[in-house]
């Protein structure tokens, strides 16, 4: 394939370069300092269009694809991680518009690229972690409506989303494990549902994180996305293959981010008389970081360019996601390094992107998910 970015591609991600270093350095310590999710520069990204800009046209997107989303994240995280995570207020859409019925899609999509909206996507559970065929979180079947009940953990935008998309139990007696899933649109509004905010993270602190609990909260059989029960499964499946390239995209930026100011900074400092920069161990270390992070960025973009060509290669996306998580965190701790003791305090904003570089590792499946589904698809199911 061919790794050239169209003119159109390279403007988009010039202008989220300079919507995030613009709007992002004069506030994103305070919003970390407070655990607060920026909902002003939210408020401005969604008039740009950077929200949402994989939905289509006729719901109120730029109709753009995952390639385009993974560029913009990748420029947001370069500045900050967390407030880069605005782009993350549309989490669950993507399952909305690949198989949501026309009236959810004309429903749900719209609100979230004006600023009237913001959603996230309940897969996560207490005991369950990463082993979601173990989700408990229940929707009886009562009538015209499901009773969902049980409970859900570390919930991107769960304690200020308007609506979620909720991976639910809608048929425990299916033969298959695979079968007993469906994925239901919960408005947060509706009595029985609970929210309580994270507060402590260690990193991406201005991007809200919950618990969740669903007590015998009444949603209408409408809000199924999907013909019919039984597809929660798949349909999360590929919501993972999406993801796991924007998160990849959000290690390649925190990676790139660190970089620079590593760079910045050794051109500065003097040791024995002479900047940092001119040490061939600083050197190289400058240069293997580089290296890393544009092997972590290829991945990527590559991955990004054969979903929205219709190629989705889970082993890839793997790949990808694992590699860049791994880099997001040995670059920052790189250039932490670099900077030595001023590295170390609040002062600086390596310390920031250390803690935030984790995480990549983590969601989306940890990287020792990645590496089953990698050994999975080249080995077969031993």
């Amino acid at each position: 394939m061919d790794f050239e970015l169209t003119p159109r591609q390279k403007q988009i991600r010039m202008a989220a370069k300079e919507f995030a270093e613009g709007e992002f350095p004069p506030v994103a310590r305070e919003y970390d300092r407070k655990e607060e999710f920026p909902r002003e520069l939210w408020k401005k990204a969604c008039e740009l269009g950077f929200i949402g800009l994989f939905i289509k046209k006729e719901y109120g997107g730029l109709g753009l694809g995952f390639l385009e989303f993974a560029m913009v994240m990748e420029e947001f995280w370069r500045v900050d991680p967390g407030c880069g995570n605005i782009l993350l207020t549309t989490f669950g859409s993507e399952l909305i518009q690949l198989y949501g019925t026309e009236e959810q899609k004309k429903r749900y999509l719209p609100p979230l690229t004006r600023g009237r909206a913001i959603m996230g996507t309940a897969i996560t559970e207490p005991d369950a972690g990463s082993d979601i065929l173990s989700a408990l979180t229940l929707a009886k079947k009562e009538g015209d409506h499901y009773s969902i009940s049980g409970a859900k953990q570390f919930i991107t935008n769960g304690s200020i989303a308007n609506y979620l998309t909720v991976f639910c139990l809608t048929n425990p007696e299916a033969a298959s494990r695979l079968n007993r899933f469906g994925v239901i649109i919960v408005e947060t509004d509706r009595p029985g549902f609970g929210a309580i905010k994270i507060t402590g993270k260690m990193g991406i602190r201005a991007s809200d994180t919950a618990e969740l609990r669903f007590n015998d909260v009444k949603v209408p059989k409408e809000n199924l996305v999907g013909d019919k029960e039984g597809e929660g499964f798949s349909q999360i499946m590929q919501l993972f293959n999406i993801n796991r390239v924007i998160a990849a995209a959000q290690g390649v930026g925190v990676a790139q981010g660190a970089l620079e100011k590593a760079i910045q900074y050794i051109k500065k400092r003097k040791q024995f008389g002479q900047p940092l920069a001119t040490f061939q161990a600083i050197q190289f270390k400058i240069a293997e970081m580089a290296t890393w992070v544009e092997a972590a960025r290829a991945l990527t973009y590559q991955a990004g360019w054969m979903i929205d060509h219709g190629k989705v290669d889970p082993k890839r996306i793997s790949i990808a996601k694992s590699i860049a998580g791994e880099v997001g965190v040995k670059v920052t701790n790189d250039a932490l390094q670099l900077h030595g003791g001023y590295g170390y305090i609040g002062d600086y904003d390596m310390e920031r992107f250390y803690r935030d570089a984790k995480i990549v590792e983590i969601y989306e499946g940890a990287k020792e998910i990645e590496k089953n589904t990698i050994a999975r698809e080249l080995l077969g199911r031993v």
